[in-house]
């Protein structure tokens, strides 16, 4: 958040070079004035933006070094003698601690330019490699050394703006131009790249869910968070009105950037040592190295605490206050759920009318368990007097492409022995499917779905010659697994389109061939059974989804037990609790009449 003020600010700063009436409040005002256009234009996406991004930074990076070589010929290129690193030790002699205070401003040389690294969604990782290393590289040591030798010659009062100063008077309006707009962009990029750091965070349990639009059909990585979005505008506006100069806001950004730094080389240094394996000397190099360059720079700019920095430590702790929070109330809660889920003795003890009264319809029982009997469905079935005599318990689920095919939208397994008519589906939507679909047109495709399920049944117990009571009184294990595993064909190849039913359905395909041509086999009395009982259990469904389909919700909660520490209640009646009443709930795009709607809440003590 701080760097989009500072690049903003610094970039229409140079208008007090070329207008010398223009003060301070002017240049804020037109900063605000630009962030809030730079927000606004967000929700319409970024598709298109990568046209205009390559040629713009290009521009701008050749006109840095263009204006740096300028300046060395024209000034001093004795400045070139800069790379010589006994200048280091040189200079540190002379000032001793003033020295080590300028470290936090040579920090803010360097950074900024990993920006073009939040591209990532636009451009390859190998062109933005070579893009930093034979362009941004080279163009910003040369707009440095031209500064620098500009300087050399022009003391008084240039260190305030010495790459405006610096520019020639008659490319000055357009090389203005051009940085506005590179500091439009690179905060653009920045905003996306926030997005994303949001929206992954969020798919690893560690922020609370948010409202998440996909800007492009091709390109997962092209998002917008209207929350977010404008969040950092409020946050950006205060940072730049409450911070009377660039360089508080410099002081802000640098302490940021360097706790990223360090928390980067940490956790690489974990990769080190639990997947890569490397030697244990390479890996206490590159800690002894890196860590300790960054702890240098990082005592450095912690003197400026007081002049700005605290405001992004203080927004650094809220935001660790609230992922720590919704990570640890999500995990508790997801825990004791599937602690308390419904065992399957318990399911086959109380009988196919689980102890009540089955009334003719179809309940769709919405839940986060993708296996397994939901402790809520105990909660319904003993507070209600009856219970729909076909239930489905539903679980949404998000897979990483754009669309899933409506004849691959549901995913069944049939749960406990087929007199009990439970089955569990999951229903599957790619990034850029629209969930407010007719809800008639949904029951008529999870129906259909349903009797793809009990067909294909059907013809797997026609090859079987033994049956396998097992298979139809639990839930398929493998069903599970391709959910849950991230290594799974669900998250790895986006849609499994049920290959795994294809070979069967060939042999099934042959079986029958071939007892069409053999119509005596002694297999052909049990094809006539089964038959049968297909055709019964399809006219069971019709006649339930003819009853009508009744959406049952389930809304679960956790509170703290009362011999419970203080901190937990606090965290978990309170805060956790304010954060999951103001998120955005996994069944949010369901587009239903209220008049088909039940909805129940059950809250577990922990």
């Amino acid at each position: 958040m701080g760097l989009l003020p500072q690049q903003l600010m610094s970039a229409v700063g140079g208008l007090k070079v070329g207008v010398a009436a223009i003060e301070q409040d002017e240049v804020v005002m037109i900063s605000v004035t630009f962030l809030v256009i730079l927000f606004s234009v967000q929700k319409f996406g970024t598709s298109q933006v990568g046209l205009a991004v390559g040629p713009a930074l290009f521009i701008w990076f050749c006109s840095l070094a263009g204006i740096g070589i300028y300046n060395l010929i024209k000034y001093d290129a004795s400045v070139l003698r800069a790379f010589n690193p006994v200048h280091i030790y040189l200079y540190f002699k002379r000032n001793s601690v003033n020295a080590w205070y300028a470290l936090g401003g040579c920090l803010l040389c360097a950074t900024g330019s990993e920006a073009m690294f939040a591209d990532l969604c636009y451009f390859s990782v190998r062109s933005i490699q070579l893009t930093f290393v034979f362009l941004v590289l080279p163009c910003l040591l040369l707009g440095y050394l031209g500064q620098a030798a500009y300087l050399t010659g022009n003391l008084n009062g240039a260190e305030k703006h010495p790459f405006f100063l610096s520019i020639p008077s008659g490319i000055f309006w357009p090389v203005l131009l051009i940085a506005n707009i590179a500091a439009l962009i690179a905060s653009r990029a920045m905003t996306t790249a926030t997005f994303s750091c949001i929206k992954q965070s969020s798919n690893l349990g560690c922020f609370p869910r948010l409202k998440i639009i996909h800007t492009s059909k091709r390109l997962m990585g092209q998002i917008y968070i209207p929350v977010i979005n404008w969040f950092l505008l409020v946050g950006c506006l205060v940072l730049v009105c409450s911070m009377s100069s660039i360089n508080e806001i410099g002081n802000a950004y640098g302490i940021a950037e360097l706790g990223v730094m360090m928390m980067t080389t940490i956790l690489v240094t974990i990769v080190m040592l639990l997947i890569w394996r490397l030697n244990i000397i390479i890996v206490l190099s590159f800690v002894v190295f890196f860590l300790g360059l960054e702890l240098t720079f990082f005592s450095s700019v912690l003197w400026s605490v007081t002049d700005g920095s605290w405001v992004i430590l203080v927004f650094a702790v809220i935001m660790f206050v609230i992922m720590y929070i919704w990570n640890y109330g999500s995990k508790l809660k997801y825990e004791t759920e599937v602690e308390r889920k419904l065992p399957m003795d318990l399911m086959r003890e109380i009988g196919c009318n689980l102890g009540t009264i089955r009334a003719p319809g179809i309940g769709l029982l919405y839940n986060e368990l993708a296996k397994g009997v939901p402790a809520i469905f105990g909660h319904f079935i003993t507070t209600l007097p009856a219970i729909h005599s076909m239930v489905v318990f539903v679980c949404i689920k998000y897979v990483p492409v754009p669309v899933v095919p409506q004849n691959e939208r549901f995913f069944f397994r049939r749960v406990c022995p087929k007199s009990y008519h439970l089955f569990r589906c999951i229903a599957r939507y790619g990034y850029k499917d629209v969930r407010k679909e007719n809800h008639q047109a949904f029951e008529q495709l999870l129906i259909e779905s349903l009797e793809k399920l009990i067909r294909r049944e059907a013809q797997q117990r026609q090859l079987e010659s033994d049956g396998d009571e097992d298979a139809d009184s639990e839930e398929d294990t493998s069903f599970s697994r391709v959910l849950i595993d991230p290594n799974g064909s669900v998250y790895s190849l986006g849609v499994p389109l049920l290959a795994e039913f294809r070979g069967s359905s060939n042999s099934i395909s042959e079986a029958s061939i071939s007892e069409e041509l053999n119509p005596n086999s002694p297999a052909s009395p049990s094809i006539s059974d089964a038959e049968h009982s297909l055709e019964r259990e399809l006219s069971f469904i019709r006649q339930a989804k003819e009853s009508g389909v009744v959406y049952l919700l389930g809304h679960g909660d956790i509170r703290a037990r009362k011999d419970s520490w203080f901190i937990k209640k606090l965290v978990i009646n309170y805060f956790y609790a304010f954060l999951r009443k103001n998120c955005r709930r996994g069944i949010a795009n369901l587009s239903v009449p209220h008049s088909h709607l039940i909805q129940v809440g059950m809250t577990y003590m922990v």
